[in-house]
């Protein structure tokens, strides 16, 4: 139990003294998941968004698929976006494998069926309306697209912050095409990882607690506007 306490305060100490590592391994965390977060965003809302008010062929169908693909493990993810940016690869000429890019890739690609998923239902539950009101004044897919976006405004921010939620606490993408290098691809959750196996558990305590911070700030922020709403 002692070394448990003596690893907290450790890593306390480790926090308030601003170590360049730790804070290196932090800042590219958010930095990572924010910039992935956003571009699948730009995409992947407005795609399920109008799919959820498009009346479509095999809806039954288009569901499950959507729905199926919201819950691909991490680790699949990263072993494809792996397979095209290997050297061998087919764009593996861009030597991006081992970077912060092919992390942000990775990313992105585990984000866009989640944010298309949670989109799509939001739009299927609550902007058919919304849609009809929209058709009713004349206008088009793109307007009721943007029509929903607008009225659905609450609802999306709590969909992007779920996303970054799952973006900057996923280990499995980013362990494969990241390499978790130190001072270039160490990230919080592979920092954890490997500092458990060393047992340096200052350090990875230390990682731990800020992880729970920014948990708890992506947390009270959902809560505030599901309150509102």
């Amino acid at each position: 139990m002692d070394y448990i306490v003596d690893g907290l305060k450790k890593a306390i100490e480790l926090l308030f003294s601003f170590d360049k590592e730790l804070y290196g391994i932090i800042f590219l965390s958010i930095r990572v998941s924010l910039t992935a977060t956003i571009l699948a965003s730009v995409y992947s809302i407005p795609l399920g968004l109008y799919l959820g008010v498009k009346k479509l062929r095999f809806p039954n169908t288009i569901s499950r698929i959507i729905y199926t693909f919201m819950s691909i493990p991490s680790v699949i993810v990263g072993l494809l976006i792996s397979i095209l940016l290997s050297r061998r690869g087919p764009i593996g000429f861009l030597n991006l494998m081992y970077t912060p890019r092919a992390m942000i890739i990775a990313q992105t690609a585990l984000l866009t069926p989640l944010l298309i998923g949670l989109s799509y239902g939001l739009a299927k539950n609550n902007g058919k309306i919304i849609a009809d009101t929209c058709k009713t004044l004349g206008g088009g897919n793109k307007e009721t697209v943007k029509m929903i976006i607008s009225e659905l405004r609450g609802n999306l921010l709590i969909n992007i912050i779920t996303g970054f939620s799952r973006a900057i606490s996923e280990v499995g993408a980013v362990m494969i095409v990241g390499g978790n290098i130190k001072g270039q691809t160490r990230v919080i959750t592979t920092s954890i990882s490997m500092l458990n196996s060393m047992g340096d558990y200052p350090m990875a305590i230390a990682l731990g607690l800020v992880l729970i911070i920014i948990s708890f700030g992506i947390n009270s922020v959902i809560y505030k506007y599901s309150s509102e709403d």
